[in-house]
């Protein structure tokens, strides 16, 4: 069944001048939600600015864009790991981003940098007092960094760094501008509830009607958005997630929500990814008994070959949103 959706989506493929001509929006901008004020003394180390005042946390930043005729249910792309809205923007290689292919195909697309990333700022009140001797050096909050040596096999480029699987379609010959898309990752410090997974649920209130679209490190951030509260989700499309909620969990949020969990290649052949899979196998197994809509998509099952982790970005990456635009419209409604 999915090798023949597949085919007539390839055969149904928008003309080259409607995806690459002049974009014509309606509307543009960018806005913040969610945040809380704190009330700090220890805002600054430094002589010319104040130890004291408020600042305003947890808040986290969207960009948006809005097509002339919108044909499409609105969407929210958030990005995983050690990256930022950047991962659905322009692709390393200067190929359209999924934010554009997806506005040209009739949504309403909305990317969101996660709270403590990018334009979400993090704020320095558990640094500054363990800089100024007041705390111990153990309260200083958790984050890393993933070297490219590491990302290399997480990401699925290759067995091995420098070492590539055959046909993978990850642009390497770029690789050097995706390094420079990698940030500090702030994720195991941001506390509970999740101020990222907050924002989804403020953000399909406020759209009314919105897809969310997680990859990797966010993929279960819509799961999650859902068993909050289900007003304004209309569907979920998960992309490689971290993790799928667990089989023996609560089912009642997912019921008749269209949801999608897309894969690309090689997945078998890592000790990290094999068993996530299984793991939302199970997952949608369970949720389909309990009357759910879960459809696990392996790319490779499909005929669609050679993807990596980061399959937004590799060099058949439109084929695939536009496979994600006909799942869209065959199981999510626009109103």
């Amino acid at each position: 069944m999915f090798r023949m959706i597949a085919a007539l989506l390839l055969a149904a493929w928008p003309a080259a001048a409607q995806m690459e001509g002049p974009l014509t929006i309606a509307r543009q901008g960018s806005y913040f939600v969610g945040g809380r004020d704190l009330r700090s003394d220890s805002l600054s180390n430094l002589p010319a600015y104040a130890v004291s005042g408020t600042i305003s946390v947890d808040q986290v930043y969207v960009r948006f864009q809005e097509p002339v005729a919108p044909a499409r249910v609105p969407l929210l792309l958030v990005h995983g790991c050690c990256l930022t809205g950047m991962t659905w923007e322009t692709t390393p290689d200067g190929r359209m981003g999924w934010d554009e292919y997806f506005l040209r195909r009739g949504h309403p697309v909305h990317v969101m940098d996660q709270a403590w990333r990018g334009r979400s700022a993090s704020h320095p009140t558990l640094i500054n007092p363990v800089r100024a001797g007041q705390a111990p050096v153990a309260s200083l909050p958790t984050v890393f960094a993933a070297g490219r040596e590491d990302a290399w096999g997480i990401f699925r480029f290759g067995p091995r760094f420098g070492e590539s699987y055959p046909a993978m379609r990850f642009p390497l010959a770029a690789q050097g501008e995706f390094w420079k898309q990698m940030v500090p990752d702030w994720n195991f410090s941001v506390g509970a509830p999740n101020p990222s997974v907050t924002a989804l649920n403020l953000i399909a209130r406020r759209l009314g009607r919105v897809v969310l679209m997680s990859h990797s490190q966010s993929g279960i951030y819509p799961f999650q958005a859902a068993a909050t509260g289900r007003a304004g989700i209309a569907g979920i499309v998960s992309i490689e997630p971290g993790t799928c909620p667990a089989a023996n969990s609560d089912m009642a949020p997912y019921a008749g929500l269209p949801i999608l969990v897309l894969w690309g290649d090689y997945v078998e052949l890592s000790t990290r990814w094999a068993p996530r899979l299984a793991g939302c196998l199970d997952f949608a197994r369970a949720a389909n008994a309990a009357g759910g809509k879960v459809e696990v998509a392996v790319l490779p099952e499909m005929g669609i070959r050679g993807n990596s982790h980061m399959l937004m970005q590799d060099d058949n990456s439109h084929q695939i949103a536009d496979w994600l635009v006909g799942w869209m419209a065959r199981q999510v409604r626009s109103e």
